[in-house]
């Protein structure tokens, strides 16, 4: 289980706090509105920003504090891949950050891209990818790490519908075959309703406990509604 036990964080003018619970395996959507923190708090779980208060534990044990340490894998915005290295040596970070694969290793990176639809594509560069296929190479690698937090702040953002369908189809075979806890940032409340069994709503400085996707839209906070704003469609013809 993943236990944020009173949790404060505070930059200039911002704060956000969280106090609640998701259950190990569970995946989780987090929505709310912009700059209400949601990025935030994935980074406060990873351990990039720091706690002005509080605790964060994974299996009951707190967290180390070196982000390195801690048993999560996590997919930025922009994917996070670096343009100088070929999509294989991307991937291959995931095991040694220093490439010294062995060929051993070198087959589970070749395993990987062909698990995520890349197989062939080992020696190219970032450039030469789609988007869609950059997201793949993202995917790659936290395979490879087989880490049993996974966290996803946004990875999407930028594709089409038909293409964004399609990566959360295999994030969620991923998910499924790891095992892994899921949490994802998404502004698009239809990713929670493909993807998610419970959904964290981050308003109003604070991160709230995760509540079953089913039952947030059937009958959704005002914050909810206020964010959905005319994307009233996603919420049950009930409350329409």
């Amino acid at each position: 289980m993943l236990t944020i036990e009173n949790a404060r964080i505070e930059m200039g003018d911002f704060t956000l706090v969280a106090d609640l619970q998701v259950q190990e395996g569970k995946r989780v959507a987090v929505l709310g509105p912009s700059g209400a923190g949601k990025s935030t708090l994935l980074a406060m779980i990873a351990g990039f920003q720091p706690l002005t208060s509080g605790v964060i534990k994974w299996r009951g044990a707190v967290m180390p504090d070196d982000p390195a340490d801690r048993p999560i894998s996590m997919v930025f915005q922009d994917n996070n891949l670096f343009p100088h290295l070929t999509v294989a040596q991307n991937v291959g970070l995931g095991i040694r950050p220093d490439l010294r694969l062995t060929s051993d290793d070198k087959k589970r990176v070749e395993a990987a891209l062909a698990r995520v639809g890349l197989a062939g594509k080992e020696a190219r560069k970032p450039a030469q990818l789609s988007g869609g296929q950059i997201a793949r190479v993202a995917l790659a690698r936290v395979l490879l790490r087989d880490r049993p937090l996974l966290l996803l702040d946004e990875p999407f953002g930028a594709l089409g519908p038909a293409l964004r369908a399609e990566m959360l189809a295999l994030v969620d075979e991923l998910a499924a075959e790891t095992q892994a806890t899921l949490l994802m940032v998404s502004h698009n409340p239809e990713d929670a309703r493909l993807l998610s069994d419970d959904v964290i709503l981050v308003e109003g400085g604070q991160a709230h406990a995760p509540v079953p996707t089913a039952e947030i839209f059937e009958n959704p906070p005002d914050a909810l509604r206020e964010y959905l704003g005319g994307d009233r469609h996603y919420l049950v013809p009930s409350d329409l």
